[in-house]
């Protein structure tokens, strides 16, 4: 298990540390809350068990860090470094400053899961592995997001081992081409997203309806596409975050803000509401079916325009939101014979 923890994962150990130093703050000033969100990602909720088949992500988003910007308990470094993320609407002092840190793996799989050679025209096996910190500034309208992803692809992303433990546990068969999965290599991936509720309206009985449009690029060599869409949601008690939370890197959505649902003083709160959602990519690398990028490696041809469209439902109790999706992801290379779908469920608590 200590494989685990790679040094490409350091960058996150020391985010989390940070974020210690700010909650001891924050049960004296009480800048917001802290929540905690899980990310899980399947396709076995839809009865297959191939492409991209399991995504996990546990994250962390800090109270408002405005505070903290000249608090004297932080080191002089630390609070520069603090001021210089506030790069967006800095004048404007009703946005809201949050750190979010996670961590997460996700694996891809072949058709064929029997053979034990590279099957031509069949997705490589792959895992990967990563730590990522985000800064986001927010307000009621608006939330924008920058965000880095440091991580290993290969072997030492230790998927084989996890779908392995996983697959014995519930009595399934092991995959037999693990042996032909992408070869070690560091990655690194730099994000920007800016996230926009286009419309809101609230009729009567806390009933009402939002849309929230999103615009983003990804560099890196592990993703590198510009990725657009929008989400429309319908139901009682809409929380004021932005959207339904994913794996994907960006997708950390969920937090409240200051004056929402979860927010009441702690009231014991319920919201329930449907929503679509749509995330469009025009891809030019994805190490996922490119392969690894200096070495040779099993490949595909990917296509260069990708989509995912979500439908699904959220609870809200208190403090909880509890989310599930069904997704469908158009195809992502050529030879792949239907679309792929598969499951999402969210869970996220304000502290």
């Amino acid at each position: 298990m200590s494989r685990l923890f790679t040094p490409h994962l350091t960058p996150t150990a020391l985010a989390i540390a940070f974020l210690c130093c700010v909650a001891l703050r924050a049960a004296a000033a009480d800048p917001g809350p802290w929540t905690v969100n899980v990310y899980f990602e399947n396709d076995l909720f839809d009865e297959t068990d191939q492409n991209y088949t399991n995504g996990i992500r546990l994250s962390w988003i800090s109270p408002d860090t405005t505070s903290y910007q000249n608090d004297p308990a932080f080191p002089s470094w630390l609070r520069e470094a603090n001021r210089h993320l506030r790069l967006l609407h800095s004048n404007d002092p009703g946005l809201q400053h949050n750190l979010v840190v996670s961590v997460g793996q996700l694996m891809f799989t072949p058709d064929n899961v029997q053979a034990t050679a590279p099957v031509p025209d069949q997705r490589p096996y792959a895992g990967y592995l990563y730590g990522g910190i985000a800064y986001h500034t927010r307000s009621d309208w608006r939330l924008d997001v920058m965000e880095l992803d440091l991580g290993i692809v290969g072997p030492s992303a230790r998927a084989h081992e996890t779908q392995n433990f996983i697959h014995h546990m519930r009595g399934f068969d092991t995959y037999n081409g693990w042996d032909n999965q992408l070869r070690d290599e560091p990655t690194v991936q730099l994000l920007y997203e800016k996230k926009r509720r286009l419309a809101r309206t609230t009729w009567s009985g806390g009933f009402g309806q939002d849309f929230i449009g999103h615009t983003g690029v990804s560099l890196g060599n592990v993703a590198t596409h510009f990725n657009f869409g929008g989400e429309y949601r319908i139901g009682w008690d809409l929380p004021d975050d932005f959207g339904t939370s994913a794996v994907r890197a960006g997708g950390d959505n969920s937090a409240p803000g200051r004056n929402g649902p979860r927010r009441r003083g702690g009231a014991r709160v319920y919201g329930l509401h449907a929503f679509l959602a749509l995330d469009a990519r025009l891809v030019a690398r994805d190490m996922f079916l490119d392969g690894n990028t200096f070495r040779d490696s099993a490949s595909v041809d990917k296509k260069a325009a990708v989509a995912d469209l979500a439908t699904g439902v959220s609870f809200l109790a208190g403090r909880w939101k509890v989310s599930y999706a069904n997704i469908l992801r158009t195809r992502e290379f050529d030879g792949q014979p239907h679309p792929h779908r598969y499951g999402s469920i969210s869970l996220s608590y304000s502290l």
